[in-house]
This record gives structure tokens, sequence and C-alpha cells, in this order.
């Protein structure tokens, strides 16, 4: 079964997302790459001892998936597999503008940058036994 057909099937899927997030995306890129496909418990292991600073912010944001996926009663929580992990871009933040020296006399603002992590998480189990009951509950 492929990704994107666990992605499709109804109420296999429970996601979490963390948006605003106070990182560059090319900063959680990596990290977020690392989890994709892996159980739920080992990503969660992967993540616990990694020492970049993406890493506590996307551990909070799968805890949260499994936690919301736990909510339904026919889910194993070591059957769960990271189906779909993504960083998406978010608005650059505002406030108090400083500047950085550019050439030829000119400044140039800071763009401090943010991003969106969601994560989703789904039991191959449930996708397989065909189970509709709409539970992905976002947080």
């Amino acid at each position: 079964m492929t990704a994107r057909s666990v992605l499709d099937s109804p109420g296999a899927v429970f996601r979490a997302t963390h948006r605003y997030a106070r990182i560059a995306p090319r900063k959680a890129q990596p990290v977020m790459d690392v989890v994709r496909g892996m159980s739920a418990a080992d990503a969660l292991d992967v993540l616990r001892t990694d020492t970049h600073r993406a890493a506590a912010m996307i551990y909070k944001v799968l805890a949260s998936a499994v936690a919301n996926a736990l909510q339904n009663p026919d889910v194993r929580p070591n059957r769960l597999i990271v189906a779909r992990a993504v960083v998406q871009n978010g608005p650059l933040l505002q406030g108090r503008i400083r500047f950085r020296p550019a050439s030829m006399g000119r400044a140039m603002p800071f763009r401090r940058r943010t991003c969106h992590l969601c994560i989703h998480v789904t039991d191959p189990a449930l996708v397989a036994s065909g189970d509709s009951t709409d539970t992905g509950e976002e947080s």
C-alpha cells in the first residue's frame, strides 16, 4: 500500500500541526526528512535524542498526532507510522525591523522566517480493515 493511498482513505489518518513555528523552514526540513516513513515510536525516540532545535518542536507535534490517534479505541500505538511529514513556509515575522548593511550603502531588513509543521500518522491495519470513522483531529 503506497503512502498516497493511505492518505486518501478516510478515517485512517490522524494529524497535528504547529503553525507559525519560529524556525526557518530550511532548518526544520532535514529533521522532518529523518522521521518521514518511520514508525511513530521509533520517530519519537529519534527526536528525543536529536540535538537540532527543530527536533523539540517536531517531537511535540508528533506526540500530539499520536495522542489524537489514540482517541480512536481501534488504534494500537505500536502500529502507528508517520505517513506524511511536511514543512511549509510561514509568513515573515513582523515587529521591530532591524537592518543589516548591504552593497552600495544600502540597508536590507532581517528576514525572520517562520514555518508550519504538519504530521500525519496512520495505522495500516486500520486502513486495511476499511474503518470509515472520521476522527482526524487537529491540535
